[in-house]
């Protein structure tokens, strides 16, 4: 952890006290760019249907609704990718139990660097952003990540996507109705330095904050999840994901591809198969 103490607000403390005072497996979502923790909303009722306890920590400071998040894009500035996983460490910390840990996008790749310090019972990554040593940048991702990448100012600030780019990098599988449903109701701005951090993290020879400890024999069951036509993170980064961490690690390492799903398939309309799925995989090792 870095040297800066994580401070968790009143509503994540909340969080985990109800989440200690059951007697059910904790399961904390971690959200990743573009999105709030309050996203993750369905996942929780559908956890918590099927004998779990949920939280959904978000990161540092972030504001408390989309709408006040739009309004604010600067409270999104100069996040970190080790600053959030810290954020999440501490959360889990103050559990009485090892949760499940679940992420999506940058949150994918918090997921397995807390499962890398060995807290996780059980770990699912969906379309994981890449982390040191995956190599494959598909044109498409970069595309997607233009918006932020294509300004090195960026890097300080909170960056919106339009509905154009927000319709090219997460909702291309999806009719234009649903897709521009999901931007009003989702969208919020983003950091723009973790994208640095990850695009540039190969070229960093101490590893950078993306480094992920895929060698930990206490890292756990994971379950890494891409969607076939997700242009932000394509099949090819998964891929290259999964063969790393089963390469180095004992533990056990699935992978699975949803057809025609895009960076959408944690939130739209298509969110239960990939909650199934989800849930398939952790019940095989936690009740």
């Amino acid at each position: 952890m870095s040297d800066e103490r994580p401070t968790l607000a009143g509503w994540e403390q909340d969080e985990i006290e109800r989440a200690n005072a059951s007697d059910r497996t904790p399961v904390v979502f971690v959200h990743g760019l573009w999105l709030l923790s309050s996203s993750w909303a369905p996942w929780r009722e559908f956890f918590e249907d099927n004998g779990f306890v949920t939280l959904a920590p978000g990161w540092p400071d972030d504001p408390a609704t989309v709408a006040e998040a739009r309004e604010h894009p600067e409270a999104f500035a100069r996040k970190m990718v080790q600053q959030v996983t810290d954020h999440y460490l501490a959360a889990i910390a103050a559990l009485d139990r090892s949760p499940v840990v679940i992420g999506h996008s940058f949150g994918g790749l918090i997921a397995q660097k807390i499962a890398g310090e060995g807290v996780a019972a059980v770990t699912v990554s969906i379309d994981n952003a890449p982390f040191k040593g995956v190599l494959p940048l598909p044109a498409s991702s970069l595309k997607s990540a233009a918006p932020v990448l294509g300004n090195p100012a960026n890097a300080g600030r909170g960056v919106s996507l339009t509905w154009e780019q927000f319709q090219y990098a997460w909702v291309n599988a999806l009719s234009e109705e649903e897709g521009r449903r999901l931007y009003d109701e989702f969208h919020v701005p983003a950091a723009g330095v973790p994208l640095f951090q990850a695009a540039f993290a190969n070229f960093n020879p101490f590893g950078g904050e993306t480094q992920v400890d895929s060698k930990n024999p206490e890292r756990g069951p994971l379950l890494i999840i891409g969607g076939e036509q997700d242009r932000t993170v394509p099949p090819a980064i998964t891929h290259a994901s999964y063969k790393i961490q089963a390469k180095h690690n004992p533990g056990v390492t699935e992978e699975i591809t949803i057809p025609d799903r895009g960076h959408s398939l944690t939130i739209d309309s298509g969110w239960r198969e990939v909650a199934d799925e989800a849930l398939a995989f952790v019940q095989r090792f936690v009740e």
